[in-house]
C-alpha cells in the first residue's frame, strides 16, 4: 500500500502525551504541511499560533471540557480563519479543514500524537483574548500535539455501501 494511504488509514487521535517537548524542526514541518493545503484562489485563509508556554496552555485548558487533554500536551497549534483574506466562507472553511488534516497526517508521519479539538470553539472569544487575537481571526480548531503516551484507539467506519451512491442519490452500484 502506498505510504500516504497507509498514513491516512492508520492515523488515530491521541489524547495523552509524554512531557517530552516537540522538536522545533518538527513544529516547522507540521506548519509547512498546513500551509501547503489547497485553498480557493490560493488565498491561504489560515493563521497558526504555536503555544508552548505552560501558563498559556493552562489558561486555554480552562476554556474547554477537554482541558485534561490540553494540559497533558507539550504544545498546541491554534488554527484560525483570517476573515480579512476570506473570499468564500464555505470554501475557506473547507481549506482550513484540509490544512488541519495535513498537519495531523504530518504528526503521524513524524511519530507524534495529535488530536483535533473542536469543543473549545464554544469559548472562542476567551481563547482570542488569551492569545491576543484581532477580531479578524476566527478560531477554527486547536491541535494538541506531543509524543504519544497511549496508543490510538481502534475505530471503525461505516461501510462504503452505506455512504456511497453512483450517478445519483439512492442508486447503488
Amino acid at each position: 500500500m502506498p505510504e500516504t494511504i497507509e498514513t491516512i488509514l492508520s492515523r488515530r487521535s491521541i489524547r495523552k502525551f509524554t512531557e517530552e517537548p516537540v522538536d522545533d524542526d518538527d513544529i516547522r514541518t507540521i506548519l509547512e504541511t498546513g500551509r501547503w493545503a489547497p485553498s480557493g484562489l490560493n488565498n491561504q485563509p489560515w493563521k497558526f499560533i504555536v503555544i508552548k508556554d505552560s501558563k498559556t496552555i493552562e489558561e486555554l485548558a480552562a476554556c474547554t471540557h477537554y482541558g485534561d487533554i490540553i494540559q497533558s500536551s507539550p504544545m498546541l497549534i491554534a488554527v484560525y480563519l483570517d476573515n480579512a483574506t476570506m473570499y468564500n466562507r464555505t470554501k475557506d472553511i473547507q481549506a482550513i479543514g484540509a490544512s488541519v488534516q495535513n498537519m495531523l497526517l504530518a504528526c503521524c508521519d513524524l511519530g507524534l500524537g495529535a488530536v483535533w479539538l473542536g469543543e473549545i470553539l464554544n469559548n472562542g472569544n476567551k481563547v482570542n483574548l488569551i492569545l491576543n487575537c484581532p477580531d479578524t481571526l476566527e478560531l477554527m480548531a486547536v491541535l494538541a500535539i506531543g509524543r504519544p503516551a497511549e496508543k490510538g484507539k481502534e475505530t471503525t467506519r461505516k461501510d462504503l455501501e452505506d455512504i456511497t451512491y453512483y450517478e445519483s442519490y439512492g442508486k447503488e452500484a
